[in-house]
């Protein structure tokens, strides 16, 4: 896992150095810090979770780099509940028809809640934004990822395993006033090969602009792999700051 993680952390690096290199002066750079958690203290115990993401854009007129990392660690009276790491690289190319883009994409997932021991996920699709305006965007995309895993099926089992998925995507975004955003994502992957095999992933976020960098964030974020028969939901509440460059 180790050397996985390493490998991945070296292509966010060179990607993020690639893109810094060959874009010009017109060129928007995006820079975003997600900082969450949640903690309960009571008599019966204590708990508490830390979800922080890190995100990086670069975008001009025709093409768009974006490198992420995300990490949730939670623990419920002294045990581990979630260590759960994801990297991702994703690029856009908006040469297609009006209103829709090709996306690819590579991206590394390890997950002690879902029960990922490592996970790859590389593929490519077409993207079409029902709504694309500043205060508002609607998008919905699909396309074919590469899925090798590394999974514990049970608590004695563990399974080695590829398969082709099917990736469709739901996304929106939504500004009042310029001082609330809505934002969420929603992913439905089921694998071409194996009629119970599918991934499910949404996130819905709420937040609350105090200055042109900092927000008052909220996230809910829910997460099922079934072929591990394992499931996460996540209720966290923090800090999102960004910076335009």
């Amino acid at each position: 896992m180790q050397r996985s993680l390493i490998l991945c952390l070296l292509v966010l690096v060179l990607a993020t150095i690639t893109a810094k290199a060959q874009f010009n002066d017109t060129t928007n750079y995006h820079l975003i810090f997600n900082g969450s958690g949640t903690a309960n203290r009571a008599p019966e115990g204590n708990t508490y979770l830390l979800n922080n993401a890190l995100r990086f854009e670069v975008k001009k007129k025709s093409v768009s780099l974006n490198a992420t990392n995300s990490w949730v660690y939670g623990k419920s009276n002294g045990a581990v509940t979630n260590n759960d790491y994801s990297a991702a690289v994703d690029f856009n190319l908006y040469k297609a028809i009006p209103h829709a883009y090709y996306w690819g994409l590579a991206n590394y997932n390890t997950s002690f809640s879902l029960k990922i021991n490592n996970q790859l996920l590389a593929g490519a699709g077409i993207a079409y934004s029902i709504l694309d305006r500043p205060d508002a965007y609607l998008n919905v995309s699909d396309g074919i990822l590469y899925d090798l895993s590394d999974i514990n099926t049970s608590d004695t089992t563990r399974e080695v395993y590829n398969t082709y998925r099917n990736s469709l995507r739901l996304q929106f975004h939504f500004v009042i006033k310029n001082l609330i955003t809505i934002d969420s994502g929603n992913f439905w992957q089921p694998s071409l090969l194996r009629s119970n095999d599918h991934i499910i992933r949404t996130t819905f976020g709420l937040g609350f602009k105090v200055t042109n960098w900092l927000a008052l964030n909220s996230s809910f974020a829910y997460n099922k792999i079934t072929r591990t028969k394992a499931e996460n939901t996540l209720l966290t509440y923090g800090l999102k700051l960004e910076k335009y460059f």
